[in-house]
């Protein structure tokens, strides 16, 4: 198995988040799940109840099966309304709930991996995406999961992206950085 996993957050298939994604991976060995293949139900909070939370039938453990299984973790989401795809959210917000399973030390794993973000969006993203890196900052430091940087992409309608020089040129950059990874 690839150590890279790529999890999409995507609504729209070979969108302009996964078309910037997939050239900042370019003859690169990794994984890639889209998340609105999978059913991933709400969090229902049992943080603070004695009987906490309670297993729940959707494809949520396949997914974080998955992220244990990889070295690095590429969260890439379009920009909607200033924040992170619903999928995305939900994917994330379960992860309370991962927090108190006995099967694993949640936190203790994410602590040996590495976190990256890509995004793209229509509206001035290179400005109004800056919140969204640092909420996945958040995230990974609550986690212990390293942040190692983020690609932003300006596109709205599909293949726009394609025609965004600046965020080409950064996904090249990175495509070199991972390559020596």
């Amino acid at each position: 198995m690839s150590k890279i996993l790529v999890i999409n957050g995507s609504s729209r298939v070979d969108g302009n988040t996964e078309q910037l994604t997939s050239i900042m991976l370019e003859d690169i060995s990794h994984t890639h799940i889209h998340l609105r293949d999978y059913v991933i139900e709400p969090i229902i909070d049992k943080r603070h109840t004695e009987e906490g939370f309670s297993p729940v039938d959707d494809d949520y453990d396949q997914i974080i099966q998955s992220v244990l299984e990889h070295d690095i973790l590429i969260f890439a989401t379009p920009l909607y309304w200033y924040g992170m795809s619903g999928y995305m959210k939900n994917f994330i917000d379960r992860w309370s709930q991962s927090l108190r399973d006995k099967r694993f030390d949640f936190k203790k794993e994410m602590g040996t991996k590495k976190g990256f973000v890509v995004i793209c969006g229509g509206d001035t993203p290179y400005m109004k995406g800056l919140p969204l890196v640092q909420q996945f900052q958040y995230i990974f430091d609550f986690v212990g999961l390293e942040y190692i940087g983020y690609l932003i992409g300006k596109g709205n309608a599909p293949g726009e992206v394609l025609k965004d020089e600046r965020a080409i040129a950064h996904a090249n950059y990175w495509n070199g950085y991972f390559k020596m990874i």
